[in-house]
């Protein structure tokens, strides 16, 4: 385990998927430890796979609101975590001049899915999964009772 950031800031294309559920897990798992926030490349709406996907677990995203990286200042962040392409490119941008550490977690866009609710719903709690094992390996295990 690698020590905890006291602020961490997740990044997707949109903000609408990924970036929204890695922020809503990182706070219900580290919440009390660090300050986290999630940003896109561009803002999209939420999507409703995501907030179904994250229903599941009892993590609301109801009310996120998309953020782009104009939005915010790379100084106050410890450490930026961007989960696709686009997104990692913008943060190695972002951050140039600051000492704030950028990480890769490459996932699959679950938007670009087709196919019933079922398979759809089944991708998007894919990437959840992923994001909260990806979570808990790279910072640890909650210091208190969490998810």
């Amino acid at each position: 385990m690698n020590e905890r950031p006291t602020s961490l800031l997740f990044a997707c294309t949109q903000n609408s998927v990924r970036s929204p559920m890695a922020e809503a897990l990182a706070k219900r798992l580290y919440g009390r430890e660090m300050f986290v926030d999630s940003v896109g490349v561009r803002a999209g709406e939420l999507d409703g796979f995501a907030v179904a996907a994250m229903d599941e677990l009892g993590v609301d995203l109801h009310r996120h609101h998309a953020k782009t990286f104009d939005d915010l200042d790379p100084s106050a962040f410890a450490m930026v975590v961007a989960l696709s392409p686009e997104a990692h490119h913008r943060a190695l941008e972002f951050t140039r001049g600051t000492a704030t550490e950028v990480e890769y977690w490459p996932m699959p866009d679950p938007g670009a899915v087709e196919g019933s609710r079922e398979t759809r719903l089944a991708v998007y709690r894919d990437i959840r999964d992923r994001i909260f094992t990806r979570l808990k390996t790279r910072f640890g295990a909650p210091a208190g009772p969490r998810v």
